[in-house]
């Protein structure tokens, strides 16, 4: 049963595909859909669908359809799950005691963390590059942005960054001809269907962001109108 369930393959116009590079694609559109609400669930969810993506993409290794390692692609899996792990221990702890509303209130990463993205990001991409070609991974250096960009979203998300929407938009831009042109079809229609769900994403934080700037103007105006209607006329804090 653990063999069938491992090799279960459907074919579509006369490409053979895994049924777990559908299913791993599948827990990961969930935790996207997790994250844009802001639950703590997505982390978990995503760590599933990260082992399951692992297998796929090491095709020399598992013996897939494509037969094709993808070093980039696997990597980032193991990445996500270290990075998951310290996303899901972040929110649980954010909402300690906050019910189960939202687990963070979104905020910009201001400039020094956009400097610190930004220079991770090529660095990242450069390093992981020049390592994949090394290893014979194939498309090396679009793969190496993938792994790096993936790294970084999934971290600003964790940090509750509203970036990092955007910088899965650029994963997603590289990714999908990638994944096509390896023949990862599955896994290519999905990173176009996360590219819709991405730019949604990006408008719900940016409203629960300015949401909640306005509740916190709103909250400092209230402690200062009591500081000043309060008991023998005490404006200290005004």
């Amino acid at each position: 049963m653990i063999d069938w369930l491992f090799d279960a393959q459907l074919t579509i116009a006369g490409h053979p595909i895994l049924w777990r590079e559908v299913v791993g694609n599948l827990f990961g559109l969930a935790s996207a859909v997790g994250g844009m609400r802001r639950r703590v669930w997505a982390w978990p969810v995503g760590i599933v669908g990260n082992v399951l993506l692992f297998t796929v993409f090491l095709g020399g290794v598992f013996d897939t359809p494509q037969a094709k390692d993808l070093y980039g692609q696997a990597g980032r899996q193991v990445f996500f799950i270290a990075v998951a792990v310290y996303g899901w221990v972040r929110w649980r702890q954010a909402t300690q005691g906050s019910g189960d509303g939202p687990a963070i209130v979104p905020t910009w990463a201001g400039t020094r963390g956009r400097v610190q993205l930004v220079v991770a990001a090529v660095v990242g991409t450069v390093v992981s590059a020049l390592v994949f070609q090394a290893l014979g991974s194939w498309g090396p250096w679009a793969d190496a942005w993938i792994f790096t960009g993936s790294l970084l979203a999934t971290y600003g998300m964790a940090r509750g960054w509203t970036e990092f929407w955007l910088i899965w938009i650029a994963v997603d831009v590289v990714g999908v001809p990638l994944l096509l042109q390896a023949g990862y079809y599955p896994s290519a229609v999905l990173y176009a269907v996360y590219g819709g769900v991405v730019l949604y994403g990006f408008t719900v934080w940016l409203r629960a962001q300015r949401a909640g700037e306005a509740e916190a103007v709103t909250a400092a105006g209230g402690a200062g109108t009591l500081a000043v209607d309060g008991p023998a006329g005490d404006r200290e804090g005004v």
